[in-house]
């Protein structure tokens, strides 16, 4: 027995723009073009002025029981190929086999009927997306539970406020029973406390043997949740591999520098009272390197002119990891010039990060510049400068002789204390 959930083939899915696609065979084609006729427009298409390729020859296997993640800006094809899996849409060549029964959260709230009570949407979603009645019944408390509306489950839903009407949607999704589960972004419904339980219930489906292929921009999510992913852009793949490799190739693909420097005044960030010059991440004896030994230490350097004086200015790094998790927020806090208002001139702080603390990977550095008293912000460099953390794995780092994946914001090699009582 093949241990394949998905497999596709040489996919690809082409749109003609500028036409009004007189190749459409639906109800809904044949009345655009008979209003057209009626009308007086055009009966026939125009010949196509350009073409879309929203996917390119793209391939990949998912195994039976694996969260795969699909990541990409907006426009790169993830929707489209989503569409292809779950039947909304056919793919102008390639193949895609779908092993299983498969359901795709790709709108929350499918069949959702506004002048229905919640309960009647329960049951009339639920037929749509294939469950059975008994199914259904035997389920609804657990979803109605879920999605926290027992108070006004025999509710017409058009009086539920929007996060109600996600919630019961996602609810409704989440509870069946595929082998396969499509989800497209629908981990953003609702409030922060209730993303967490349908990251929460996502996981337990992953867990308990179905395939999981999310579609997400939140880049945490799928490296907590994924074992693998693919990167698409402009239709195609362009990474594949374990997931958090993949979101470290999106996240910081052409963006790693070391240094950033701005000559001309006029170009720098800042304003009338506070402007850069330069970020820089450099060694303890101050050489510029995008490479770290995970044991040595590390100095974020800004360096910035006071223009106008009178201003008491912090400089501040926000230091962000491979999965766009922020690692920490660092202010300066050189007694000299705590609350001390600075003279006109140039100024060059630095921070420094002590050996064995940052976890190994892409690190990313943005550069800010406030007052606290009262609270401006000056100057944002988002993402400025970039920098990567080796860890050599010799033995004389928190690793030691382990030669896994080691999770973790940070990576401290702590001093141990052992008591040992002989017998």
């Amino acid at each position: 027995m093949s241990n394949i959930a998905v497999s596709v083939t040489g996919l690809s899915k082409r749109y003609r723009l500028g036409t009004t696609h007189a190749q459409d065979g639906s109800l809904a084609g044949a009345l655009t073009r008979g209003l057209r006729r009626l009308i007086g427009g055009p009966s026939a298409s125009p010949q196509p002025q350009d073409t879309l390729w929203a996917l390119r020859d793209v391939s990949f296997e998912i195994k039976k029981g694996e969260v795969f993640g699909v990541i990409g800006t907006n426009g790169s094809g993830k929707s489209t190929l989503l569409k292809i899996l779950s039947r909304v849409t056919e793919p102008t060549q390639g193949r895609a086999l779908i092993h299983g029964r498969f359901c795709g959260l790709l709108e929350v709230g499918t069949g959702f009927h506004p002048e229905l009570t919640g309960r009647d949407n329960v049951f009339m979603s639920g037929a749509i997306l294939g469950m059975k009645r008994q199914e259904i019944a035997r389920k609804f408390d657990e979803i109605v539970a879920f999605a926290e509306v027992e108070q006004f489950i025999d509710t017409p839903v058009k009086h539920y406020s929007s996060g109600m009407y996600v919630r019961l949607g996602f609810s409704v999704l989440a509870h069946m029973d595929p082998d396969i589960l499509i989800v497209d972004e629908v981990l953003a419904v609702g409030d922060v406390r209730f993303q967490k339980k349908c990251m929460g219930k996502m996981e337990d489906v992953g867990q308990h043997g179905r395939t999981v292929i999310l579609v997400s921009h939140d880049m945490p999510a799928i490296t907590r949740m994924c074992s693998r992913a693919i990167l698409l852009n402009k239709g195609e793949i362009v990474q594949a591999g374990p997931a958090h490799e993949v979101v470290n190739h999106y996240l910081h693909a052409g963006h790693i520098q070391p240094v950033v420097e701005w000559p001309d005044p006029t170009q720098a960030p800042g304003n009338e009272v506070v402007r850069l010059r330069a970020v820089r991440v450099l060694t303890e004896s101050g050489i510029v390197t995008d490479r770290f030994d995970i044991r040595k230490p590390i100095d974020l350097e800004v360096e910035f002119d006071v223009v106008k004086a009178g201003h008491v200015f912090v400089p501040v790094f926000n230091l962000y990891n491979e999965e766009d998790v922020i690692v920490f927020i660092a202010h300066d806090r050189d007694p000299n010039w705590q609350r001390t208002p600075r003279p006109i001139g140039r100024y060059t702080s630095t921070a420094r990060i002590p050996g064995n603390w940052l976890a190994e990977g892409m690190m990313s550095v943005s550069s800010l510049m406030m007052t606290e008293d009262p609270f401006r912000l000056h100057v944002h460099a988002p993402r400025a400068i970039g920098f990567r953390v080796d860890d050599s794995g010799t033995g004389d780092s928190a690793r030691g002789d382990f030669h896994g994946r080691w999770p973790g914001v940070v990576r401290p090699l702590l001093e141990w204390r052992t008591k040992y009582l002989p017998g």
